[in-house]
């Protein structure tokens, strides 16, 4: 009896698919980019600095991809319509978003200024339902949402976290909505929580080495996640059609360190 033949290997592929990602011009954002690029996507970076945007569509190049920057703050409901009109007119279709631009709104809840989370949520939730409004027409039958939030509200204790981890949750909030209702569009919906050396995070642990060698011991996996490697990739397969059946989750990539229960 002849041996059965051997299973073909899994790839990713996003060929023939336009992906925006906020916030792309560093960190998690630029890994993102670069995954789904080499995954054969065509991808625009929005963000403020457009120097950062366009380093990202260099390395995007360099490796043989296409990308376009797009300067937009997404403070501005009228700089997100004017984006995806970009990306339109540059691409003709739009089949990913990412909403991973967010600003900060860190400290306790006696503290916080309220012009300080006010600009959390509007970076936030707002500007990430608004893009999803703006998208869904372009995204019906086979498009993908990936919005991004944090594990801030797992934290056993969320001190000097409330307010960012409101804005953060208020995105899962709206992510599990637009699965429930966009489903039926043929749109998948979900949320990541990640743990990725972004320039932020590789500041503080440069800068607080005692600290951070205490927080890597506690993470299961030991390590700090890589923003394409462990970041780019996951959302790369999520995109594609390996994972059609995903919606409406919350996934932590964190190497094990949230409880998601």
């Amino acid at each position: 009896m002849a041996s059965p033949a051997a299973p073909s290997a899994l790839t990713i592929s996003l060929q023939n698919k336009v992906a925006l990602i906020t916030g792309g011009g560093q960190g998690v954002g630029q890994g993102i980019a670069l995954a789904l690029a080499d995954a054969g996507a065509r991808i625009a970076v929005a963000g403020r600095t457009r120097e950062k945007l366009q380093r990202t569509c260099d390395l995007v190049r360099e490796r043989g991809g296409e990308a376009i920057a797009v300067t937009c703050n997404v403070l501005h409901a009228g700089e997100l319509e004017a984006a995806v009109n970009q990306v339109l007119d540059a691409f003709g279709q739009l089949n990913i978003l990412v909403n991973n631009a967010q600003e900060m709104c860190l400290g306790s809840l006696l503290d916080l200024p309220e012009e300080q989370l006010e600009r959390g949520w509007q970076s936030g939730p707002m500007a990430t339902l608004r893009l999803m409004k703006l998208c869904y027409p372009h995204l019906k039958n086979g498009g993908c949402i990936v919005n991004l939030a944090s594990t801030a509200a797992k934290r056993w204790d969320s001190s000097g976290y409330g307010g960012y981890a409101a804005v953060k949750e208020a995105i899962r909030a709206l992510t599990h909505s637009a699965a429930c209702e966009w489903a039926k569009d043929g749109i998948r919906s979900n949320v990541i929580l990640p743990l990725a050396a972004s320039p932020g995070l590789q500041w503080w642990m440069d800068n607080n080495p005692a600290e951070s060698s205490a927080f890597i011991r506690s993470l299961p996996m030991q390590r700090v996640g890589d923003c394409e490697q462990d970041i780019g990739r996951f959302v790369a397969t999520l995109c594609s059609d390996h994972c059609a059946y995903i919606n409406g989750q919350s996934i932590a990539i964190d190497g094990g360190q949230a409880y998601m229960g």
